[in-house]
């Protein structure tokens, strides 16, 4: 079931986010999210994907840039539990995301994939999503540089 996060949520969600975090270059962040700084996320556009009462993804938007320019513009994030790959929640997930985005009056998404996660460019491609832009060697994490690629799609 894809629905709206609650505060309730947020243990689960500083899990997943903090797995990522700790273990993965799907984000070039460092700092780990307390449960506390997660929950305060879930009161802005933020998405779960719960199977069986399991928080198995999650997914958000936010402003793209700073400035009235770009309020119609935004970017998001959407993280999977390591054991929830493959089963089609992350799409749906993604789906209504890009819905809800809509919905809020957003014209364009973007996603920022990084170049270790070789499944994220297929992922949003099969959704819509176009690549516009390979900033190289932008992310710094484990002693590398990752490159970061934009993807992007009209709503």
């Amino acid at each position: 079931m894809i629905r709206a996060a609650t505060p309730a949520d947020a243990a689960q969600i500083a899990a997943i986010w903090n797995y990522a975090i700790r273990e993965t270059t799907i984000t070039f962040n460092p700092d780990e999210k307390s449960t506390a700084e997660v929950a305060a996320l879930t009161a802005q556009a933020c998405l779960v994907w719960e199977k069986g009462g399991r928080i198995m993804g999650f997914a958000r938007y936010f402003q793209f840039r700073g400035g009235a320019g770009y309020r119609f513009t935004c970017e998001h994030t959407i993280m999977l539990h390591p054991d929830a790959q493959g089963q089609g929640g992350g799409r749906q997930l993604q789906l209504a995301l890009c819905a809800h985005a809509k919905d809020a009056g957003m014209h364009t998404m973007f996603a920022g994939c990084s170049g270790d996660n070789p499944g994220a460019v297929p992922f949003h491609a099969a959704l819509g999503f176009e690549k516009v832009a390979t900033l190289r060697q932008v992310g710094f994490k484990f002693d590398k540089w990752i490159d970061l690629i934009l993807m992007q799609k009209h709503l």
